[in-house]
């Protein structure tokens, strides 16, 4: 059986568009089809400025959230990835694999730094090493696939090639791995700057459902959702993004074609209106199993807890494979 990782990192409240372009095909095909690692990836959560009580608060809502939506322990393994010391472990090893060119190169790096200089802030060295962590978490677990959105691919590159440079220079370790995307509604973009994605931790969060909405709130930000020029309801997503994103939404809920479901529409508050339905509908048993598992945290903890147990199994003989093969002395 094939092994995939995968994992959401804890900074900001999960949205609609986690749920589609990820968690979904966790839940419905990942966990059923492979021996499935899913990660709350809280390490990366500092490589920028932050409050230590958020991210716990956050890295808490996220598993909790990847349980709601019906990743089940009994198919797959679900952990915090500092409960793990196997993922900092291998990192080090790894950053004595790669270089400080090919870093500096990874796109994600490049805009953050931009971003973070032009705020008046400091750059944290782990903002450019990351990538290196994030392969670590791959490459620990001998990981055949990983589902990740376009702008993440970079990185699973990076890591098929620290893979393969480990492996010519100290001996076959690792597995390589290669990266998948899921086929359908990979990138739900932003209501009010339908060019962007929907992304996590967006300042004023008017163009992003997030999972834990109220439903009026949700109705409220889809009404508003930002459109196009003109009256027809087509799908053109490069001269029309608006409409097309909120007619992929609907796709996604209901599982019809986009452009079938323009032919329906000849307004777009009657498409607001349906896809704001379809997006609570869908969201109802989440938000529900959401409050169940809030109400017994006993449960979250120790599901992560036996997670963690077994995701140490499966990492380790891999790390200390590699410790031994980069020329470290194996402990006493």
């Amino acid at each position: 059986m094939k092994r995939i990782f995968s994992g959401i990192k804890p900074t900001g409240h999960l949205t609609l568009g986690n749920y589609l372009g990820a968690l979904r095909r966790w839940v419905e095909a990942d966990q059923h089809q492979a021996d499935a690692l899913f990660s709350v990836v809280d390490l990366h959560a500092l490589t920028v400025d932050h409050d230590p009580a958020r991210v716990r608060r956050l890295s808490r809502q996220a598993a909790t959230l990847m349980l709601a939506a019906g990743l089940d322990p009994a198919l797959c393994t679900v952990f915090v990835q500092s409960h793990v010391d196997e993922h900092a472990r291998l990192s080090y090893i790894l950053e004595c694999t790669a270089t400080d060119g090919e870093l500096r190169r990874m796109i994600q790096y490049k805009e953050k730094s931009v971003r973070a200089r032009a705020a008046g802030q400091s750059v944290r060295l782990s903002l450019l090493t990351y990538p290196v962590l994030m392969a670590a978490d791959i490459l620990a677990y001998g990981a055949d696939e990983v589902p990740v959105g376009e702008d993440q691919t970079q990185h699973v590159e990076l890591t098929r090639d620290l893979a393969v440079r480990f492996n010519q220079r100290y001996g076959h370790t690792f597995r390589i791995p290669r990266a998948t995307q899921p086929p359908v509604a990979a990138r739900v973009m932003d209501l009010q700057d339908p060019t962007s994605k929907m992304g996590k931790s967006h300042e004023s969060g008017a163009g992003i459902i997030y999972l834990l909405d109220e439903a009026d709130v949700v109705r409220k930000k889809i009404m508003r959702a930002v459109t196009d020029s003109g009256q027809d309801v087509e799908y053109h997503p490069g001269s029309r993004p608006g409409v097309a994103n909120l007619l992929e939404i609907l796709s996604a809920c209901t599982g019809r074609n986009p452009k079938e479901l323009a032919g329906v529409y000849e307004s777009y508050g009657a498409l607001k209106k349906d896809t704001a339905e379809a997006v609570l509908e869908l969201l109802r048993p989440i938000r529900e199993r959401h409050a169940e598992l809030v109400a017994d945290p006993g449960h979250v903890d120790e599901v992560l807890r036996k997670g963690a147990g077994r995701a140490r199994e499966m990492a380790r003989p891999t790390v200390d494979a590699a410790y031994r093969a980069i020329g470290l002395l194996p402990a006493g």
